[in-house]
């Protein structure tokens, strides 16, 4: 609320504009330079402390009124499924019971601040409270961007938030990996192609959920891995972009077989041949909250191998290639990382010696008596002179 002075494109030389928010209106002035905007938004103040300031019928939206038409627009052009259903879930548990009624010059960085502090010690954690107010962020920089408001009220408030727990990679060994699989071979072996899939590829379970064998090339022995499914939605992989992930010949033939075993079941089921590649007994896509307690739990007891998430095979992929010594780039291009960087910073503790050898090396340097400093020793020689 009030008057603000700023540019909407920041550079020397950029235009400084006077924005008005008074009494649900709102209104901007397009002036020059700052000093002359700084004059005209003091005249303002003056008027309306005044009550003499008139504005055109201009009414700012409530929060709920404009976040529903950035899901409608925005969200739908720019955000997966997924995510824009974790938009939904947040402005309707969280958001919106607090600032749904609130116009949007309404809203201060104290409110947030408040909103913020209640939902860490109301008992949401640190991570879920950063998603939160992410999304609150995300959609009043939306409003700073049709220039409903000047500014985003949310930018900055971040650094209240308590550090959160970090979910740290936990990967199994080869010997652990190898037990539990045959675990599953043993106890549970209508399960073994997807653990095996897991552990062979580095493939995300929603990719593995989600694939149909239509990606599949045996002859080749490769995955197209195109989408992810999770919550009853496909949706595009996290890269949002396609990626392709060897075989090996271990899984190409468990897949191979797993094939027939799956059409055997869409016969008895009245389906055909399924088209995903996982399915539950209804003939639909698996659903990983059923699964994830039911069968991988489940498996990891019978194994008597430590808890470890579903994802952590994925980190376990990286790591047994890593550690043997297999090539950074290809490791991270089968991850489906954006960068080989990013492979590097999180797997970093499992490249076989990091830089030992250079380390080993300084043995071969012979310095076994420490050298004088080429400056100590010139100074040496001018004392005695």
């Amino acid at each position: 609320m009030g008057v603000k002075v700023r540019q909407k494109v920041k550079g020397q030389g950029q235009a400084y504009w006077i924005f008005i928010n008074h009494k649900g209106k709102r209104k901007s002035v397009k002036v020059g330079d700052k000093r002359a905007a700084e004059q005209l938004a003091s005249k303002i103040r003056i008027k309306m402390k005044a009550n003499d300031l008139k504005i055109s019928d201009n009414k700012l939206p409530t929060f709920k009124l404009f976040s529903d038409g950035f899901m409608d627009t925005y969200s739908k052009l720019n955000h997966a499924e997924n995510t824009r259903k974790s938009y939904e879930d947040m402005l309707r548990l969280h958001i919106n019971p607090v600032f749904g009624e609130k116009r949007l010059d309404e809203i201060e960085r104290k409110d947030i601040k408040r909103f913020i502090i209640e939902k860490q010690t109301g008992g949401l954690s640190a991570n879920s409270v950063k998603i939160i107010l992410s999304y609150l962020s995300s959609i009043l920089t939306e409003a700073v961007d049709d220039e409903l408001i000047p500014l985003n009220p949310a930018t900055g408030v971040r650094k209240v938030i308590g550090k959160g727990e970090t979910k740290e990679i936990n990967p199994l060994s080869a010997t652990e990996l190898n037990t539990l699989l045959k675990a599953v071979e043993k106890h549970l072996p209508e399960h073994y192609p997807m653990f095996l899939l897991l552990a062979r590829t580095g493939m995300r379970e929603g990719e593995a959920i989600g694939l149909k064998w239509d990606d599949i090339d045996f002859n080749g022995r490769f995955i197209e891995v195109r989408r992810s499914y999770s919550k009853a939605n496909y949706s595009p992989t996290k890269s949002r972009k396609p990626r392709r992930v060897d075989m090996s010949p271990q899984l190409t033939e468990t897949l191979l077989a797993h094939r027939k075993a799956i059409l055997e079941k869409g016969l008895r089921l009245g389906i055909g041949e399924p088209e995903n590649v996982f399915i539950n007994n209804s003939g639909k896509p698996i659903n990983v909250d059923n699964w994830r307690p039911r069968v991988f739990n489940k498996a990891l007891k019978k194994a008597k191998v430590r808890k470890i998430r579903i994802h952590d095979l994925r980190h376990t992929y990286a790591t047994l290639r890593i550690a043997k010594g297999d090539n950074i780039a290809d490791v991270s291009n089968q991850l489906g990382h954006h960068s080989v960087k990013l492979t590097l910073d999180t797997y970093y503790h499992w490249i076989p010696g990091k830089l030992k050898n250079e380390v080993d090396a300084l043995d071969d340097l012979h310095l076994s008596a420490p050298q004088a400093h080429p400056e100590a020793e010139n100074e040496q020689k001018v004392s005695t002179k």
